[in-house]
């Protein structure tokens, strides 16, 4: 992953959790490890403030955010938001790490909301995150040595 890709400065590396409304509390606890771990994450319900522009809110973040986390469930593949969160990052050319949850990848791959732009990103199993988590701890801590 290349810090120069985002905008946020190499100690604050920025995470942009994108899901669907029903997996709010599940992406709670994937924004809580993304802490834990020394990076920051953006969760829309957690970070927008009462009666701020939802969409402006999101498309600032994306804007900075060194990479993108989808919680990806059989209801956030019928979201727009999470669709354009992907294409936003892709377009980006951001890391986007997909965490599935109640799908394969077989079903992630052939859904046609995923126009293809999926198929060689880094799809991972939410019983697995570990693996993800354990290279953002890399990730940030190389960005900190970095900065010093």
């Amino acid at each position: 992953m290349d810090a120069a890709k985002g905008t946020g400065t190499s100690d604050d590396w920025l995470v942009f959790v994108s899901h669907s409304g029903i997996d709010t509390w599940v992406a709670r606890q994937i924004a809580r490890e993304i802490t834990k771990c020394g990076a920051t994450p953006f969760l829309d319900e957690a970070d927008t403030d009462v009666g701020a522009d939802f969409e402006e809110e999101i498309h600032a973040f994306l804007k900075k955010a060194n990479e993108l986390v989808v919680l990806l469930t059989p209801w956030a593949l019928e979201r727009p938001y999470v669709v354009m969160e992907i294409g936003a990052a892709w377009i980006r050319e951001i890391p986007i790490v997909l965490l599935l949850l109640g799908l394969t990848a077989t079903e992630v791959q052939g859904h046609s909301r995923m126009l293809g732009l999926l198929k060689r990103r880094n799809l991972v199993l939410l019983n697995d995150i570990e693996r993800y988590l354990e290279e953002l701890r890399a990730q940030v801590q190389s960005c900190q040595e970095a900065a010093t």
